[in-house]
């Protein structure tokens, strides 16, 4: 059995109020209790009111349609049980419907229900014809737009995630809050007639009460018709008036919520900020005191107001022209307080601006750099599997005013010079070589392709003739992208790896007791999860990573021999990433001769891996970069090779190559098809590799 939650007294709150409105509409009620509903009703429409006003965006009132409906029920319910007491006891006198009829019979109109009735019609043509008809058009049209701009807004939703600039939960969160206001809208749309059908039943309420009573008056009660009119016309008018002064307020309310433009204040500070503008108030102090200088005119009024429109200028300009208050005032620093914080820089990765670049980091003038980085580093976080370590943009003196550098650890890995005034147009191999468009010739710093800078009035003739045109922000997120991508493992530390294993331990607590802290300490786990990342293992998945290390560790603890099984136990995954299921993989192999002499060469002293002599090296690289070149799209090939040469030529093709993966004969799953694309060395004459000298260059 399945437990039910208890319901909270608030549940009750709502089916308990609709109660009490079938009550007041059926049963007979005394005439102090009508008067307490009546005051409820008001107090009711400011509270409705003062919330529209003050919500900085239609969605903080969502419930702005479904309270409507209740309000509207409540006033007909006052209205169905007033009705019955007017025409109950209206013989008595004006005081026999209760005081708040009575008061806005007698004090409000004077007791001349011939000025209520205009007075009430006045305010029924105010509701309805001008107030109700523009917001319910309002409605209707908003509700027509917001719908017609969904699918929009969702494909901007989805090109951000894939851009990176949000993650899914901000896309969970940004998608329910566009299906909110659709609906909002739309309810906004039908509940705008509530307001318009609740004018219509107050003037049949109306003509209801003055005809029965009319009637009743001198049929029932045998007054005259001057009595009857006396009595019973004031009491329907003050009835109508009490009614029509909260359905005022509602259409007021559901016009300034549809007529809302979101803003970060409420609608009294939007009004008001935009407002403050002295150069506003000027041209109203001169014209209200040109009017004023007309001898026809009220000098008395004018005049004032002249003087009052030109000291609000006054004040409005001095306080544009005041400096912003600094809030606390910073100590200089002392020479004897230097800490280590003042000498060492803690970020990892820095990206450093020229001072003609600074401005990109505006985001009040339009710049999404800082947007553009933020979401690089969300993309490398999902690719690379750990946090990676913030980013931090500065800017530096000491470069030229439109260089950028990006540094690692404080070494530069990578930068290049940018316009940031015009558009980076790249030739991606699509471009006819007779094209129109002419800039600054340059190099795209993240795949070297030809460029041009050009003006941004230039961009769509530029996409016109086949060029990628993409901003100056973008060209440096871009490039930041591409050299953190080929350096995942010198992102992943101490803390991102402790990180990792934090949160493994509360899934799998028995496969990190298998790892750390013993047989491997936090350092050497960081250093295997480095040298992994670095032969192509992701920790996007480090489950299934730490079961193999986990695994691996029970046959050896010898470094290299440790990553050679975790290798050989991910060899499905390692080829599935190149290769489809089912499918056939494209295989390199190297000649007997050619692979014999490579492990029968040199090897280096310190990790006892074979050193390939340079000409060698180079024939190797040249002829499988060449086959990966000619390679159809989606079929990279991969060079199975002996485990003991896997090392070293991996490091070799990593340069030369990087799209061929490297396997050993371990690592190829046994039920994997091949389909042998070339043998290297087949037809080349293998080098002598007996006669190296000391000078060979270790792969």
């Amino acid at each position: 059995m399945t437990g039910t939650t208890p319901l909270s007294p608030g549940a009750f709150a709502l089916p308990v109020a609709i109660l009490v409105l079938i009550v007041l509409m059926v049963l007979p009620i005394p005439t102090l209790m009508l008067d307490a509903f009546f005051v409820l009703n008001i107090a009711f429409s400011i509270a409705i009111l003062m919330v529209a006003m003050n919500a900085a965006k239609p969605l903080d009132f969502s419930s702005f349609p479904s309270v409507l409906l209740f309000a509207t029920l409540l006033r007909l319910a006052l209205n169905v049980a007033s009705t019955r007491i007017v025409l109950v006891g209206g013989h008595n006198g004006s005081g026999a419907a209760g005081k708040v009829i009575e008061s806005f019979g007698e004090f409000l109109i004077g007791g001349n229900f011939a000025v209520g009735l205009f007075v009430f019609m006045i305010l029924l043509i105010i509701n309805m014809v001008v107030i109700t008809k523009g917001a319910g058009r309002v409605s209707e049209v908003s509700a027509r737009f917001t719908l017609d701009a969904l699918p929009g807004k969702q494909m901007a939703i989805d090109a951000d995630i894939a851009a990176g600039l949000m993650t899914a939960e901000e896309a969970k969160a940004r998608r329910a809050e566009v299906a909110t206001e659709a609906d909002f809208y739309g309810a906004m749309d039908g509940a705008s007639k509530f307001v318009k059908g609740d004018a219509i039943a107050a003037l049949l309420i109306l003509a209801v009460n003055i005809i029965a009573g009319f009637c009743l008056g001198m049929i029932s009660h045998g007054l005259t018709a001057a009595e009857a009119a006396q009595h019973y016309i004031t009491l329907a008018v003050g009835d109508a008036l009490v009614a029509q002064v909260p359905s005022l307020l509602l259409s007021i309310a559901a016009a300034a919520i549809v007529t809302r433009v979101t803003d970060k204040s409420d609608l009294a500070g939007q009004i008001g900020g935009q407002f403050a503008d002295p150069r506003s108030w000027l041209p109203v102090a001169l014209v209200l005191g040109g009017l004023g200088v007309i001898p026809a005119m009220p000098q008395s009024i004018f005049l004032p107001a002249a003087a009052g429109a030109f000291w609000l200028y006054f004040v409005l300009r001095r306080r544009a022209a005041r400096p912003e208050p600094v809030a606390e005032t910073i100590e200089p620093a002392k020479p004897e307080a230097l800490t280590i914080e003042d000498v060492s820089d803690h970020t990892l990765v820095t990206v450093e601006l020229g001072y003609g670049l600074v401005h990109l980091v505006d985001e009040a003038r339009g710049s999404s750099l800082v947007a553009r980085i933020t979401g690089v580093r969300k993309q490398l976080s999902q690719e690379f599997g750990f946090v990676v370590p913030q980013f931090r943009l500065r800017d530096s003196l000491q470069m030229a005013p439109n260089d950028y550098r990006i540094t690692i650890g404080g070494t530069p890995v990578g930068g290049g010079q940018i316009l940031s005034d015009q558009v980076l147009a790249i030739d991606t191999g699509d471009v006819m070589p007779q094209h129109g468009i002419h800039g600054t010739p340059t190099t795209d710093p993240s795949f070297g392709c030809p460029a041009l800078w050009i003006a941004p009035g230039e961009r769509d003739q530029a996409v016109a003739e086949g060029f990628l045109t993409v901003d100056p922000g973008t060209v440096v997120a871009t490039h930041l992208n591409q050299l953190l991508r080929q350096r995942g493992p010198e992102l992943l530390g101490p803390e991102e790896v402790r990180a990792i294993v934090d949160s493994l331990r509360e899934r799998s607590p028995g496969v990190i007791e298998a790892i750390t802290p013993e047989p491997l300490s936090l350092a050497a786990l960081t250093r295997l999860l480095r040298a992994l990342m670095a032969d192509g293992i992701t920790l996007a998945h480090p489950g299934p990573v730490m079961s193999s290390i986990a695994l691996a560790l029970q046959h050896t603890q010898e470094f290299d021999a440790l990553i050679d099984r975790v290798r050989a136990d991910l060899g499905a995954w390692l080829v599935g990433r190149i290769c489809p299921p089912d499918a056939k993989l494209p295989v390199i192999t190297l000649d007997a001769a050619l692979e014999s002499a490579v492990l029968g060469g040199m090897r280096d002293p310190a990790t006892g891996q074979p050193i390939i002599e340079p000409d060698c090296a180079q024939m190797i690289g040249m002829r499988i970069g060449q086959i990966c070149a000619e390679a159809a799209e989606g079929r990279s090939p991969a060079l199975i090779v002996q485990p003991p040469a896997r090392r070293a030529l991996a490091d070799l093709l990593r340069a030369r190559a990087p799209s061929c993966l490297v396997l050993s004969i371990t690592e190829l799953p046994p039920t994997q098809p091949i389909e042998v694309v070339a043998v290297i060395g087949e037809t080349e004459p293998a080098p002598q590799l007996a006669s190296a000298t000391p000078e060979v260059l270790a792969a």
